[in-house]
């Protein structure tokens, strides 16, 4: 452990950026260790039993209190991690393994649980996907909650935490992070951490400065410490001297002054240097994304994600329940042109009422329109839906995945029919998603059948550089700021250049690319709520010339 009187300089990757600084407060409890199993009487079998099902219960219903109050307050993707909770939990194959582990081991649930879950856990985390090493998260989180049920403890050590505390862990789970917006968290610096994590996405969301990727950090940092953390570079200062403090207040007025002019000017429109007026949408999946998203100035809704009225159900929605969820989602926009995207959902992210789709790479399986194609009473459903919806919103329909002129077609033939049938006058206008690199190059055989074009490009950098975005073994592959990534836009520009292009992708939010997309052509971005003010006045600092090569 450092002197307490000594600067410590520390980096790491930044999952979140920001500014902030405050005292150290140590989480030692994130890697639970397997106790020793308590053994039980061949009687005590059926009450042991009984505690699980009642402790699982218990959870269940926390977990469906806990979505929805995330929901309401911070993003339907972060609810859409705890109603995932609720499917794991009650998953028959999982609670048969802690049942047979309980009759044929003879161990208390306590034990039964921990056991199971860390065999679940380790399986997860053996896998090469950061998708499945998340899963490894979820597995830990919801043991812990059914640990902690059984055991009647209902304080988390993390409610305890000082308001304004810099945080220091080995990992977040996604429960964990509620008790931090809760207490105003100043901060996150972690052992273990990805950009794709549960961590990464509440942290985002919340704008908490987090920092990961810091190798052996409790053992780095004392409690009680005072630091400074920059999460725009990386840095973490412990025990500042003077003028590290002056020279970081400096940073943080700075930023402040820079955000303030932004918010000021925020509702007004981005126009360039050269005159050319750049619209900047929200990418919204619930009632509090939109309403933030109209705060701070957004054009309207660029990327409306319609799986949270999907997530948690054993049943899809009928076009009543779906046309209720998008207008309660979409109420504070109203009057404002907002793009709904039909259900992207795939092998990677099943639902209850499809089941799994056992595909060797589902990346490159059934997903988006192409699950939409093989189950057209959902496509019908949501295109029933967002008919209705475009009888009281300025309503503009996005397919997700559609690498095929046919894709379009198929939706279109659909829409055109259902339309007649309802007897809906003008039809809502029709776009693709740009997610891959066939799509990119075939903007011109789409051009018929589209009225706009909007690029995904975190998908579209994921099949360009054929590297997985949930694989860590190959991130370094995946460049979504690479020169490929903006060929392909300035290819599709120029293949249709009457067409209008907008990005959704996560390169749409960082400023330092915003005049490189402009000079592809692209008209329009949509990026988080709370970077739209940023955003505009990046626009409002650039050039929108596309003779220049991007």
């Amino acid at each position: 452990m450092p002197d307490k009187e000594t600067t410590l300089f520390i980096t790491g990757k930044v999952i979140s950026p920001g500014l902030a600084e405050g005292r150290i407060f140590i989480h030692r409890d994130m890697l639970r260790h397997l106790d020793t199993p308590v053994a039980i009487e061949t009687e005590s079998v059926e009450q042991e039993l009984d505690h699980l099902e009642d402790a699982t219960a218990m959870i269940t219903e926390d977990l469906l209190v806990l979505a929805t109050r995330v929901e309401k307050e911070m993003d339907s993707r972060l609810a859409a991690v705890f109603e995932t909770h609720q499917l794991i939990l009650n998953d028959p194959a999982l609670k048969e393994e802690l049942r047979t582990e309980i009759r044929g081991n003879l161990v208390s649930a306590s034990s039964a649980v921990k056991a199971v879950f860390l065999r679940w856990e380790k399986r997860f985390l053996m896998m090469e996907s950061r998708m499945a090493r998340q899963k490894g998260d979820d597995m830990r989180d919801i043991s812990d909650r059914l640990s902690n049920a059984l055991a009647g403890i209902k304080i988390h050590p993390l409610e305890q935490i000082p308001p304004g505390s810099v945080l220091v862990a080995n990992r977040l789970l996604p429960s964990e992070t509620i008790f931090l917006s809760q207490n105003s968290t100043a901060a996150v610096l972690l052992e273990y951490g990805g950009s794709g994590s549960h961590a990464a996405l509440f942290a985002r969301e919340m704008g908490m400065p987090c920092i990961v990727n810091i190798p052996m950090i409790l053992k780095k940092v004392p409690a009680n410490a005072w630091v400074l953390v920059d999460a725009n570079l990386g840095e973490v200062i412990v025990h500042p001297q003077e003028e590290h403090k002056a020279g970081f207040q400096k940073k943080v007025s700075a930023m402040q002054e820079t955000f303030v002019a932004a918010q000021e000017r925020a509702k007004k429109q981005a126009v360039t240097l050269d005159g050319v007026t750049i619209a900047v949408f929200a990418n919204v999946g619930c009632y509090a994304d939109t309403a933030r998203a109209m705060t701070n100035g957004a054009d309207g809704i660029g990327l409306y994600r319609t799986e949270q009225a999907y997530m948690g159900r054993m049943t899809p929605p009928d076009v009543d329940e779906l046309l209720d969820e998008m207008r309660r989602t979409l109420e504070p926009a109203k009057g404002k042109p907002v793009y709904v995207r039909l259900l992207d959902i795939g092998a990677d992210k099943p639902l209850p009422f499809i089941g799994f789709l056992a595909e060797t790479n589902p990346a490159l399986g059934r997903r988006g329109i192409r699950l939409l194609r093989e189950y057209p009473h959902l496509l019908e459903t949501q295109l029933q839906a967002m008919l209705k919806l475009s009888q009281e919103f300025d309503v503009r329909i996005l397919i997700p995945m559609a690498s095929l002129p046919e894709d379009i077609v198929k939706v279109k033939e659909c829409l055109t029919r259902l339309g007649e049938e309802m007897g809906i006058s003008p039809l809502p206008k029709l776009g693709a998603m740009i997610e891959t690199p066939a799509a990119a190059l075939s903007a011109l055989a789409m051009e018929p059948h589209v009225d706009f074009l909007s690029f995904g490009t975190n998908d579209l950098t994921q099949y360009s550089f054929a590297a997985d975005r949930e694989n860590a073994a190959v991130e370094q592959y995946f460049k979504d700021s690479a020169d490929v990534i903006f060929r392909l836009l300035r290819i599709t520009h120029d293949d249709v250049p009457d067409m209008p292009l907008s990005v959704c992708g996560e390169l749409a939010g960082r400023a330092a690319h915003i005049p490189k997309l402009l000079q592809c052509g692209i008209r329009s971005l949509s990026v988080a709520p709370p970077l739209i003010p940023i955003i505009k006045e990046t626009i409002r600092e650039s050039l929108y010339n596309v003779t220049n090569s991007c």
